[in-house]
């Protein structure tokens, strides 16, 4: 059975049209109705997404895992639509170029909005192993204990970094309390990007996400704020990644201080 489309009369035209520009590029068949979703945005991830996305199969989720590919020149792709000859909740979604991190989280939003039975819940996480696939039923218990949005946190009490250094810790947690001052969440961790929304958030949110970057994890943070969603943090372990290269580039960086200084300057985007 492949993938099927709604297309919901009260969305916006631009997000109608994304909705049908994405089904029509998405490889993929879903034989069952997922609670989950997970989104993966990979960019040379070959030596990694194999061995990922079998650990999530093995968790035995009622999951489907959307695989969101900036046309990575490794063959992230191909290992993907072989594994999608096994795996029917595998879905695949190559973009022509590298576009980013932030349209990579909002496509995924938008694809799994556009299913007939979307998932309940939807979960976002590095493909590098950054993030341990074994904590994702942590995130779904305090979503299940009916919050809207659990932030896997590292700072918070339990929380963890490994193979950081004390530079590089040391700006994080500074950035982190800056955004806090500034967003006015309690939330330790703005920049995290293992999470899990509701339906009923991403719904409320998609047509005010404007980010490219990762500034992403910061504007999903604010706008469930301002809109008086039920926030919750559980502690996670954040792994330094071990293989691939580095996403972070110059550009992300001054496209994150833009946004801060949008946000202090005007409290809007």
């Amino acid at each position: 059975m492949g993938v099927q489309v709604l297309q919901p009369q009260n969305q916006k035209n631009s997000l109608r049209a994304t909705l049908t520009s994405n089904s029509r590029r998405l490889e993929g068949d879903l034989e069952l109705k997922p609670e989950i979703g997970i989104i993966l945005p990979t960019y040379c991830e070959l030596s990694n997404i194999r061995k990922l996305i079998l650990e999530i199969e093995n968790l035995h989720l009622n999951v489907a895992i959307l695989i969101i590919d900036d046309s990575s020149p490794d063959g992230t792709a191909d290992a993907v639509r072989k594994l999608q000859k096994k795996y029917h909740n595998i879905l695949l979604y190559v973009r022509p170029k590298k576009y980013g991190l932030g349209t990579a989280i909002t496509d995924g939003f938008k694809i799994f909005l556009s299913l007939k039975n979307p998932p309940k819940y939807v979960i976002t996480m590095d493909a590098d192993y950054s993030h341990n696939p074994k904590e994702i039923p942590k995130l779904l218990r305090e979503m299940r204990n009916g919050y809207d949005f659990v932030i896997g946190s590292r700072y918070c009490k339990g929380g963890c970094i490994k193979d950081w250094s004390a530079i590089r810790l040391g700006i994080s947690k500074i950035a982190n309390l800056i955004t806090s001052l500034v967003i006015g969440a309690k939330t330790s961790d703005y920049t995290s990007g293992m999470r899990c929304y509701s339906l009923k958030l991403i719904k409320s949110i998609i047509n005010d996400l404007h980010s490219q970057t990762y500034e992403i994890q910061i504007e999903t943070i604010r706008q469930a704020y301002l809109k008086g969603f039920k926030i919750k943090e559980t502690p996670i372990t954040f792994v330094n990644r071990k293989r691939g290269k580095s996403k972070l580039t110059l550009n992300e960086i001054k496209q994150f201080i833009s946004y801060m200084l949008r946000v202090v300057l005007r409290f809007k985007l």
